[in-house]
């Protein structure tokens, strides 16, 4: 990790007085600061302690994310006990988790998470289609049952393929509708929501509190978006600067009951952009 990053990180930080509490009258944004750990890829493996140190610096004390490599979940959970960040969620790939989903419960616990999320369905790419989606629904309702019984929420976290039409909606709404709620609720990526061209704001009005997780990123304006769940990383941008209706989405995510929130900045510029993210949530007025 290049140590003008880090020292551009806190200086950041120091100005914008980061560490103040959001719950402040008249504030949109009133939840603790969470990150999804995936927005960290290219730092953890280079340097566990410092990548922890700079998310601690901006203020943050919640995280979706697993162990890195070389760490066990104990161990892990130990470095972010000490810096005062909780792993709220992990996650779990589809085929461990339709296979046996304990070790990932198992996993989830030791690392002190309430929440597992699985964030893709194998399907042929730009071809997801309505068998992938029974079988989807199939697995998850077994997957989250499993989980409620062992006190682990699953939700399934969108990548913008799901939106094929399907009958008088889409695909994505054929899974809503056929999972239980009582074991399957949803991670909302409203990144991927947009690029899919789906309406982050229409679907939170329509599913309300389905949602329990929420994925905070933002997609560069005038980047027209596609069924395929992918996107160059410069079309991720800073929190505000893009094309998704944030504030909206935030108040309908309140009302909704939205439990954790994540920013996740896929670019190759996260430690330009985050303190950004953040300054821009902490300017948000109900």
């Amino acid at each position: 990790m290049k140590k003008t990053f880090f020292s551009l990180c806190l200086a950041t930080v120091s100005l914008l007085n980061l560490t103040d509490s959001f719950a402040q009258k008249g504030k949109l944004y009133t939840f603790p600061i969470g990150v999804e750990s995936y927005t960290y890829r290219a730092s953890f493996p280079k340097n566990v302690i410092a990548t922890l140190d700079t998310i601690k610096a901006l203020g943050i004390t919640d995280m979706e994310g697993g162990a890195p490599k070389g760490y066990t979940e104990a161990e892990f959970k130990k470095l972010c006990d000490e810096r005062g960040i909780k792993i709220s969620a992990t996650g779990g790939g589809y085929e461990e988790l339709a296979k046996d989903p304990m070790p990932a419960i198992n996993k989830a616990k030791a690392l002190g998470a309430s929440f597992i999320m699985c964030a893709w369905i194998p399907h042929q790419k730009a071809n997801f289609n309505l068998e992938n989606a029974k079988k989807a629904v199939e697995d998850f309702n077994r997957i989250g049952k499993t989980m409620k019984e062992n006190g682990i929420t699953f939700c399934y976290h969108n990548h913008g393929y799901e939106f094929h039409p399907y009958e008088d909606g889409t695909l994505y709404d054929y899974i809503v509708k056929n999972t239980n709620p009582q074991y399957v609720s949803f991670e909302m990526d409203i990144l991927w929501t947009q690029h899919g061209g789906a309406d982050p704001v229409a679907l939170l009005k329509k599913y309300g509190n389905r949602y329990k997780l929420m994925h905070l990123k933002d997609l560069k304006k005038g980047v027209k978006g596609d069924l395929t769940g992918g996107t160059p990383p410069e079309n991720d941008v800073v929190l505000g600067d893009g094309q998704v209706n944030i504030p909206e989405i935030l108040r309908l995510a309140k009302k909704a009951g939205v439990k954790h929130y994540y920013i996740e900045d896929e670019s190759n510029k996260e430690y330009e952009q985050m303190p950004k993210s953040i300054a821009y949530l902490k300017s948000l007025k109900e």
